[in-house]
């Protein structure tokens, strides 16, 4: 690491892998990876996991604890970019670094300067605030602006990189330090006729110093370009857009920080909010999801063994009950994992419908602190953090 003495220069991408990506169509252009349609529904510039993709044809499990890197949901407000981990420089600057470093001249990180940083890995949630968000609409009669996703924005993985606090800190961090603004290399976000610029969203000193991880590593192997490489930050319990992808630059102020991404965007608008917005998103919300498709048929008059995962940005989930009655009567499922606050609890329920006929499936969990999802979520006008429980329809056949 060093303070540059000459003018920041632009970020190589690696055109002739770009095109070489491009050589296969994609359902979502914008996306490196492969998506097979029976692992992921396209979702504008993003690509949902389906649920089902979880279990094979027979109920077998497989996917585990983690999501392998290739059936990890996508979230992208533009596109990947390809970027040249060789050339690739993470750029600090900002009022709170000894000396002020400025954004010409800051000090720089290359990823052999964090590889030789202490090594740190977790496990952790990734979440898109507006995971969910269809259910407004479908459950609850409240259309709401944004991507359409149900319950399958959400992955988890094991991280391995340094510990933000650890580059701050190699970096010059000071005591006068109040906000950490990262930002991303990826193309500028335009909506509306407005040019936002690329996505960066500050954190404050106290979350950055706590948890937070400059990863480099994903379940075991470098980082791929759909999720951040070379560098991103994981930012556990807290909603996605914290996370950062393809991070070049990071301004660490003495004073507060603002961007789109906390002023305009993910903050609560609406009639049971103030007049100018809740303060800006951290925490996720308590949910749950079935491992089956939405309309599947069973058989009647047969033992079926359902399974799901419920989690929470705030702490493990303590319990999970299942309805198969739309919510009139609930049994407690059986949990199989030790629930833990870094991801999420995998859990199964017998049932043996005996009718034919259609049936609404219920999941409901409730964390260690008492957060539990409800009847129905609390309306915002962008329909982020739908946390109520989710009808799922199945006919029995």
């Amino acid at each position: 690491m060093w303070v540059l003495a000459a003018p920041v220069p632009a970020v190589p991408l690696l055109a002739a892998g770009r095109a070489a990506a491009e050589e296969v169509p994609n359902p979502v252009p914008g996306i490196v990876k492969p998506l097979p349609a029976e692992w992921f529904v396209p979702r504008g510039t993003n690509a949902e996991t389906r649920w089902d993709a979880f279990r094979d044809a027979d109920g077998g499990a497989v996917v585990g604890r983690h999501v392998p890197v290739e059936r990890f949901f996508v979230r992208n407000h533009t596109s990947t970019p390809l970027i040249d981990p060789d050339t690739w420089r993470l750029r600090l600057f900002g009022s709170a670094l000894r000396g002020a470093p400025t954004a010409e001249r800051p000090v720089e990180f290359g990823l052999d300067d964090l590889r030789a940083l202490p090594a740190t890995r977790i496990s952790a949630l990734i979440e898109c605030a507006g995971n969910g968000r269809s259910y407004y609409a479908a459950q609850q009669n409240q259309p709401v602006p944004g991507t359409p996703w149900t319950l399958g924005g959400v992955g988890s993985a094991s991280w391995r990189g340094v510990r933000l606090a650890e580059v701050l800190r190699a970096a010059g961090l000071t005591g006068a330090a109040v906000d950490v603004l990262p930002t991303g290399l990826d193309p500028d976000y335009v909506a509306g006729g407005t040019n936002y610029g690329p996505v960066r969203r500050p954190l404050p000193i106290a979350k950055a110093l706590d948890d937070v991880l400059l990863a480099y590593e994903m379940n075991g192997e470098p980082l791929t370009p759909d999720h951040g490489a070379p560098a991103r930050l994981v930012v556990p319990g807290w909603v996605g857009i914290a996370s950062i992808k393809w991070v070049g630059g990071i301004e660490v102020a003495d004073h507060p920080l603002y961007s789109p991404w906390n002023t305009d965007f993910y903050r609560m608008f609406g009639p049971d909010y103030p007049p100018g917005g809740g303060d800006p998103l951290t925490h996720q919300v308590v949910k749950s999801a079935f491992e089956l498709a939405a309309g599947a048929r069973l058989a009647a008059d047969r033992e079926h063994r359902l399974h799901g995962r419920s989690w929470s940005g705030r702490a493990a989930v303590r319990r999970v009950e299942v309805s198969t009655d739309g919510g009139r009567t609930w049994r407690r499922a059986e949990l199989r994992d030790e629930p833990r606050a870094d991801g999420w609890t995998r859990w199964s329920f017998d049932w043996r419908p005996g009718r034919p006929g259609r049936y609404e499936l219920r999941a409901r969990a409730t964390d260690r602190r008492g957060g539990t999802q409800p009847e129905r979520a609390v309306f915002n006008r962008e329909g982020y953090l739908f946390d109520a429980v989710v009808a799922h329809p199945v006919t029995v056949v």
